[in-house]
């Protein structure tokens, strides 16, 4: 079952978080140590209001527990939602690394997307992503886009396959990224 986000999830749900995007987690955090990254971002799980917040987060549940995770948002809400994170990791971390746009406006954003080491490859993803670009649909939206490692192929695949299409190359946090949009 496909359900929001909530906070207690942060403990299951924020590892999953860091199989998305653990190298872009500790450019953020400014320190590889897991302790860190790992209270920062419950962190910024538990708070209403940002891009890693469990309001933008649903979760694939089943008797096994939590399998997946996606996190997605506006686009257009970029700027409200990171500004809190870029701004607490100053403050607390003495770090001013900022990634770059990911998303802008008009078009709604899948952040992360991962599944459970050893759920894989039994349709989590694709069941989450789906939920997504329901959401996206039922907030009125045009269009889901994403970004892909240039060095993920299967990733790649796989969104082409659920109709995603590349439109460009994007740098974001210092690597490079495709571009993929779905008109909806």
């Amino acid at each position: 079952m496909i359900r929001p986000a909530r906070k207690e999830d942060a403990s299951t749900v924020v590892p999953l978080l860091f199989q998305a995007m653990k190298e872009i987690a500790v450019k953020l955090a400014g320190t590889n140590n897991p302790d860190v990254v790992q209270a920062l971002f419950e962190y910024f799980f538990q708070q209403d209001v940002n891009q890693y917040s469990y309001k933008n987060a649903l979760v694939y549940e089943d008797e096994e527990g939590i399998g997946g995770m996606i996190l997605s948002y506006d686009g257009d809400d970029l700027d409200l939602l990171r500004d809190p994170v870029l701004d607490h990791i100053r403050e607390h971390l003495q770090n001013d690394f900022v990634p770059g746009r990911e998303t802008g406006n008009g078009e709604y954003y899948l952040d992360s997307i991962a599944v459970a080491p050893g759920r894989q490859g039994k349709g989590i993803g694709k069941q989450l992503i789906a939920a997504a670009i329901e959401k996206a649909r039922q907030e009125g939206q045009s269009s889901v886009g994403l970004l892909v490692h240039e060095h993920n192929a299967d990733a790649l695949r796989l969104y082409e396959r659920l109709g995603f299409k590349a439109v460009k190359m994007r740098e974001f946090a210092g690597g490079q990224y495709r571009h993929m949009v779905k008109s909806l």
